[in-house]
């Protein structure tokens, strides 16, 4: 088969770009032909054939004059014409949605829509779900500068994100997000997706309440494995410290962990990521930052440790971070909140604390730490515990592209007028 693969950062950035090169990867060694769209980026290392992307922008950071250009944002021009260069050339039998709100926007999807009727062949669409996009605004299902975890977009009920200044507590990035949030659902444009991947069973509830999306929902919980990897030593000699590793950033409970660090000085903390949060580090002194860290010596560093503190405090979908100190022998003490109640066995491989709830995490960290005997047995269920593997997850991968080809029907929740847009914008 031959599959694109879309999602706005070709690079190794975060938990989407982890997913998509893997799978990629994964994909390209079981002889399919696998081709990347995104934007243009000096540490892109993938592709296409056509030498075609769009425009780097960051929708995140600095002021909105830097963007040109709000509706860039909503709706790229630009994006729809440079994909349909790759589609030209590649005619690609699947099309793999990952990250792309903002960045690339939904007008790629108008785009594969209107190529394939100008050339006879239906395209199914593919769409991972890594956040909770298409039901909030600012995709977390969370307000950051009030530290609030938030349900009030549901249903299409926008204007609560420009309300709340959801989006970096920026009223003129919130209108926006509430404009392309409301726009989208009322031309039904993710209808026009066939399958939407949800990497936990809590992500098919959130956006099963969206009516478009619900028959369209399938669960498959993100890979891991180390096989090809070149990790070495699995499972090496553990060391006294806890770790923590992720973006030092206020929804990933950042704060709230230092403040628990701070009142337990007997026990040594290593912290690997980077973030805003990365100064509160320096007011404790048991934490010791390493910096971001990847590949081998991240995996190094998390098989060391005595366990890791995942204390995430918005909804995490299915967090590699999780995952991955289990899969190197690593037990997790993790906020109950999202989709890790699903990753971790309470009890087994690790604990569950109430998110942001100081004193219970601090107590868990605690008797954890003076509990040789429980902490080898869940040291030992984490090397025994079985998560997908790439191989595995790209078999299963491969079954929904060809059950859907096989399909090739209709376009969702679109009204016939509304599939009638679609030419060359």
């Amino acid at each position: 088969m031959k599959i694109l693969i879309v999602n706005k950062f070709l690079f190794p950035k975060g938990g989407s770009e982890t997913y998509s090169l893997n799978l990629g990867r994964e994909l390209e060694n079981s002889g399919h032909k696998v081709q990347y769209f995104g934007m243009e980026d000096p540490k892109r290392v993938v592709g296409n054939q056509a030498g075609s992307y769009t425009s780097s922008m960051d929708f995140h950071t600095g002021k909105l004059q830097k963007l040109l250009y709000p509706f860039k944002i909503i709706y790229s021009v630009e994006a729809r014409r440079k994909i349909r260069v790759v589609l030209d050339g590649f005619k690609p039998d699947i099309v793999h949605l990952n990250n792309f709100n903002f960045q690339i926007t939904p007008s790629v999807i108008y785009e594969i829509r209107s190529w394939g009727k100008r050339n006879g062949k239906y395209i199914p669409i593919v769409y991972t779900a890594h956040d909770y996009q298409w039901v909030c605004p600012d995709h977390m299902l969370y307000i950051p500068h009030k530290k609030e975890i938030c349900f009030a977009c549901r249903g299409g009920k926008y204007g609560a994100c420009f309300q709340n200044k959801c989006i970096h507590n920026s009223a003129i990035k919130s209108m926006l997000g509430m404009i392309e949030a409301g726009l989208y659902r009322r031309l039904g444009v993710y209808g026009q997706v066939d399958a939407v991947i949800c990497p936990s069973e809590f992500m098919k509830k959130m956006l099963g309440t969206n009516p478009c999306l619900k028959d369209k929902l399938t669960v498959m919980h993100n890979f891991i494995d180390y096989k090809e990897d070149g990790a070495g030593e699995k499972f090496p000699a553990k060391k006294d410290y806890v770790l923590y590793f992720g973006r030092y950033d206020q929804e990933k409970g950042i704060a709230s962990l230092v403040e628990a660090c701070r009142q337990l000085p007997h026990i040594p903390f290593l912290f690997a990521g980077s973030g805003e949060y990365e100064k509160i580090l320096h007011t404790c002194g048991n934490i010791k930052n390493v910096g971001f860290q990847k590949g081998d010596g991240l995996r190094r560093l998390i098989g060391e440790a005595k366990f890791t503190v995942f204390p995430s405090e918005w909804y995490e979908n299915c967090p590699f971070s999780v995952m991955e100190s289990q899969a190197c022998g690593t037990p997790v003490i993790a906020s109950r909140i999202g989709g890790v109640p699903e990753l971790l066995e309470d009890g087994v491989t690790g604990e569950l604390f109430e998110p942001g709830n100081v004193e219970e995490m601090r107590n868990k960290i605690s008797s954890l730490w003076d509990n040789s005997g429980k902490l080898a047995v869940y040291t030992e269920n984490c090397r025994k515990k079985k998560f997908i593997t790439a191989k595995e997850y790209g078999e299963m991968a491969v079954s929904l592209y060809k059950n859907l080809g096989s399909k090739g029907n209709s376009l969702g929740c679109l009204a016939d007028g509304r599939q009638k847009r679609g030419k060359n914008e």
